[in-house]
């Protein structure tokens, strides 16, 4: 006769009903506490997901969370168990959602968590460029500063932004906290409304053309999308005032790589990249490869990535989730 243990037996049943969540791409929210998420099941995590791998780690599991990983209609349908997935990013572009909804999964994203992070990082990368800090610091640290007969070194010009035109793409949440900010630092801030449907009353709405040709400063915060994608080559990069600043803080395929790297070099024009077209960026991308080097300054897509921001990344995704399963009950 088997004798069955009680306790035993009820853990067992629990663990059988238990949820399970795979997290497919963690490397991508870098150090951040996951521990909330655990408190709705079996939380299994993978540093990153190549294709090839994606069906054997989501095959039996509740809940995918996914930041870049693609789930695809044949991923979808051979998860029987799927419920939700969590996309831990605004964009949705890496989930079939025509299929999901047919299937009766539902998908959840995450939205405002990284405005305050994307425009800071839009002042870093613009500061960088108007103060050439880059230059300022290695003098300093050369000991040539220490050799100096004077007090001070100007060999470079810096620039304030008080007075100068800034022309926002994309008058989003982002948009409009980079717009406010510019504004307090002395701007005239002016947008153009990728969407056309932005009728925003604080800031004077211009057409893509007027924003480019009198904007001293132009900063975009728009998605990609069949409006934006390449939005701005030559003839757009042309209009640009010699000397004017662009920042890229939307997606890399709204500006054509190849036509910024010959304004680089040959409009005077300067860029602050957060985002290429295809990332990582390739080693043979043009814009790396520029005669001004000191005009352009990178970030490898890390706007949207402050401790602070990817802290309510988690907890949204985890609010998401919570929702999901008091609706099911």
């Amino acid at each position: 006769m088997k004798i069955v243990n009680p306790k035993k037996e009820k853990r067992k049943k629990k663990e059988d009903n238990e949820m399970k969540i795979v997290l497919l791409d963690i490397d991508t929210l870098g150090k951040v506490d996951l521990s909330i998420l655990e408190k709705f099941g079996k939380l299994e995590k993978y540093n990153a997901t190549c294709k090839e791998d994606t069906l054997r780690c989501v095959k039996e599991t509740d809940i995918i969370i996914t930041n870049k990983v693609v789930i695809n209609k044949e991923i979808m349908q051979k998860c029987d168990n799927l419920k939700l997935i969590c996309i831990a990013a605004t964009g949705m572009n890496n989930v079939d959602l025509d299929f999901a909804k047919e299937k009766g999964v539902e998908v959840k994203n995450v939205a405002g968590y990284s405005t305050a992070s994307v425009a800071q990082t839009t002042f870093t990368l613009l500061f960088s460029l108007l103060g050439s800090s880059a230059y300022y610091d290695t003098y300093v640290k050369s000991g040539k500063w220490s050799k100096s007969p004077i007090f001070t070194h100007l060999k470079r010009e810096f620039f304030e932004i008080k007075d100068k035109t800034w022309g926002i793409i994309g008058l989003g949440n982002i948009g409009k906290s980079v717009a406010d900010i510019a504004a307090a630092f002395g701007a005239k801030v002016v947008y153009y409304s990728t969407s056309g449907v932005n009728r925003n009353n604080e800031y004077q709405r211009k057409s893509l053309d007027d924003l480019l040709k009198t904007s001293d400063i132009i900063s975009i915060h728009a998605p990609l999308n069949e409006k934006t994608d390449n939005l701005i080559g030559k003839q757009e990069l042309s209009m640009m005032k010699k000397g004017a600043v662009i920042l890229n803080m939307g997606r890399g395929g709204i500006v054509n790589e190849e036509d910024l790297a010959y304004a680089i070099d040959n409009f005077d024009i300067f860029a602050g990249l957060d985002v290429s077209k295809i990332e990582p960026m390739r080693a043979d991308n043009p814009l790396l490869h520029v005669e001004n080097i000191d005009n352009i300054i990178f970030s490898p897509h890390i706007a949207w990535a402050s401790r602070e921001a990817r802290k309510t990344l988690v907890n949204m995704i985890a609010k998401n989730i919570e929702n999901f399963i008091k609706e099911e009950q």
